[in-house]
């Protein structure tokens, strides 16, 4: 048998020249930089949990595609002025293959999450995420209501719609503005009055719920990656890691919390604690909407997150 040898493997690209029976044949990958860096499987994934730059170097011998994951800032749940407030909508979630790249800087984007909505105010939006030409949106903020004025909030529109306070107001719109394949779903109404629940956040998986009664709807599910390591995103129901779970509505004379959606998204604030909790760190997930006691705030979305993978 001829002489068989793996020569000048180099970590930053996979160029390995292969000699047999004095033969040299070469294959060459795909070369970059950014982020933090794990191969896994025969893929690089670049993983990026701020902002920072993915740089490719040379293409080789590759077809100059990658795969994406871009999820946006969640929104931040309502604050409280008196009852249950919504839960913020989840970050947008998008993801695809075959997606071209040349070799140059793309700058990385990685949205916060909004803060959550004082005593008087709904939550704030979540920052968009951006790689290249794919730009996923921050999620919707969570509704308010105010006393003495018995004016409930719609909830706001994003990547996922945040939670409506008090119908007829409905929770926001989610995949606002559209992407093919949809980025998130819409947030859950308020309840009908005389109950005070708030609604819960849109995900990505599934819409927020509206509240049944004075309880608070349940945050929307987030959508599963099965190929990233258990330190990134969250458990759900099915195999993967779970991103971009809508935030759970605030609650109103001891009823039950609405409960954020599987991918960061938070539960609304139990009382008398009033406030409500932060999605969790680089999942997209909502907040969840504060309750009363007056005074509650809004818990604030989680950071989102963009992770690029590769062949090597």
């Amino acid at each position: 048998m001829g002489l068989i040898s793996y020569l000048n493997t180099l970590a930053g690209g996979n160029i390995i020249e292969r000699t047999y029976d004095n033969i040299t044949r070469e294959t060459t990958g795909l070369i970059a930089t950014g982020g933090t860096i794990i191969d896994d499987g025969g893929f690089r994934i670049h993983i990026f949990t701020s902002p920072g730059s993915f740089v490719v170097s040379t293409l080789g011998g590759s077809p100059g595609t990658v795969e994406y994951l871009v999820v946006a800032g969640g929104g931040g749940g309502g604050g409280s002025d008196y009852v249950g407030s919504g839960g913020g909508g989840a970050g947008g979630f998008r993801t695809a293959t075959g997606f071209p790249v040349t070799a140059t800087t793309y700058p990385i984007t990685v949205g916060g999450g909004g803060p959550g909505g004082p005593t008087t105010n709904n939550g704030t939006k979540g920052s968009d995420s951006i790689f290249s030409t794919i730009t996923s949106t921050g999620g919707g903020y969570g509704a308010y209501f105010a006393i003495p004025s018995a004016n409930g909030q719609p909830g706001g529109p994003g990547g996922s719609g945040g939670g409506g306070n008090r119908a007829p107001n409905t929770g926001g719109t989610g995949n606002t503005p559209p992407t093919s394949p949809s980025q998130g779903n819409p947030g859950g109404a308020g309840a009908t009055a005389p109950s005070y629940g708030g609604g819960g956040g849109g995900g990505a998986g599934a819409s927020g719920s509206p509240s049944p009664t004075s309880a608070g709807g349940n945050g929307g599910i987030g959508s599963p990656i099965t190929w990233l390591p258990a330190s990134y995103g969250t458990p759900g129901p099915a195999p993967g890691r779970y991103f971009a779970g809508g935030g759970g509505g605030g609650t109103y004379v001891g009823a039950p919390v609405g409960l954020g959606g599987s991918g960061g998204g938070a539960n609304g604030a139990p009382q008398p604690v009033g406030a409500g909790s932060p999605g969790t760190t680089n999942t997209g997930g909502g907040g969840g909407g504060a309750s009363m006691p007056i005074g509650g705030t809004g818990g604030s979305g989680g950071s989102g997150i963009v992770v690029i993978r590769y062949p090597i």
